[in-house]
């Protein structure tokens, strides 16, 4: 079977269940992360003698829809009868009506080695003959099931990122991308900057509200707070040039295969300058067809 991993559209394919196999370290469990993200109900080593049980759960029954639309499995090695029972298994299921789009994983001995060594992590085919044999036995005994499989991968030179990317990239829905959620924070430096933030952006340069008695107790999302911000040509400024750069970050976070993306604007006390520019930078994404939330951590305190 060739091993075919370009990532052009006319090669795009979505089946709609996935059995996920190969060799013990070559990024089974990354790719069910990735089919998860595409929106695949994922098992990971289910036991091979309910395969045709669970391919039901894929079938209409009757005029009803099936239960689930799509689904990935891993089932390799770790399952005992996997080997022996894995071909009159798949057989059951396809006498069935449906036909399981293989996907088979492996990777070069050096790689597998080196995998192994980092994560300490016993081999699964280990029978005392050190991880090099192992390696080799497994790679024999999957033969006939590589054989069989739809698709090969060689993981060697994927990273977990670029593996993702790749099959997000491969097993979508033509026309559909990956969504990014983003999730906008203002926030005071003063109380601490929120975790796990991947981008950060501090307006503690622009005019602060807070020096004006009319303004001081009154939020940033307030319409005499809005309006006074937004007369300031840094404030302006500064908002054009937070957005353009999103512009041009967004995609790119996007084509990585990120689903999730969490920005913080920082100011002093998180009360009035931070809110107004993540409120505004929020209206300028959901303009550009982002699904954005916004939150105002410290916006209530003092």
């Amino acid at each position: 079977m060739p091993e075919n991993q370009n990532l052009s559209k006319e090669n795009q394919i979505s089946p709609n269940f996935v059995i996920i196999t190969g060799l013990s370290g070559s990024g089974m469990s990354s790719a069910t992360n990735a089919f998860e993200d595409l929106g695949y109900f994922c098992v990971d080593n289910l036991p091979i003698a309910l395969l045709p049980q669970f391919a039901k759960l894929l079938l209409p029954n009757k005029e009803e829809k099936p239960s689930l639309e799509k689904a990935a499995l891993v089932i390799d090695i770790r399952e005992r009868h996997f080997l022996s029972d894995f071909h009159s298994e798949l057989e059951k299921v396809i006498k069935k009506g449906l036909k399981p789009y293989v996907l088979f994983f492996e990777a070069s001995d050096e790689v597998l080695q080196r995998r192994f060594s980092e994560t300490r992590r016993p081999h699964p085919f280990d029978k005392g003959e050190g991880l090099l044999a192992a390696i080799r036995a497994e790679r024999e005994a999957m033969q006939e099931v590589r054989q069989k499989a739809d698709r090969i991968i060689d993981t060697s030179k994927h990273t977990v990122h670029s593996l993702r990317r790749f099959l997000l990239e491969s097993f979508r829905e033509t026309g559909k991308e990956t969504p990014l959620r983003v999730e906008i924070i203002s926030f005071g430096h003063k109380y601490g900057i929120p975790n796990q933030l991947d981008l950060l952006f501090d307006v503690r340069h622009l005019p602060n509200p807070y020096f004006l008695p009319e303004l001081k107790e009154l939020p940033g999302n307030h319409p005499k707070v809005v309006e006074f911000l937004d007369k300031e040509k840094d404030v302006q400024e500064t908002i054009r040039r937070f957005a353009d750069l999103l512009d041009y970050l967004l995609p790119l976070y996007r084509q990585e295969g990120k689903s999730y993306l969490t920005i913080g604007i920082g100011c002093t006390g998180g009360k009035h300058r931070s809110v107004r520019v993540a409120e505004a930078l929020a209206s300028l994404l959901k303009e550009n067809g982002y699904e954005v939330i916004v939150s105002h951590r410290d916006i209530a305190k003092q």
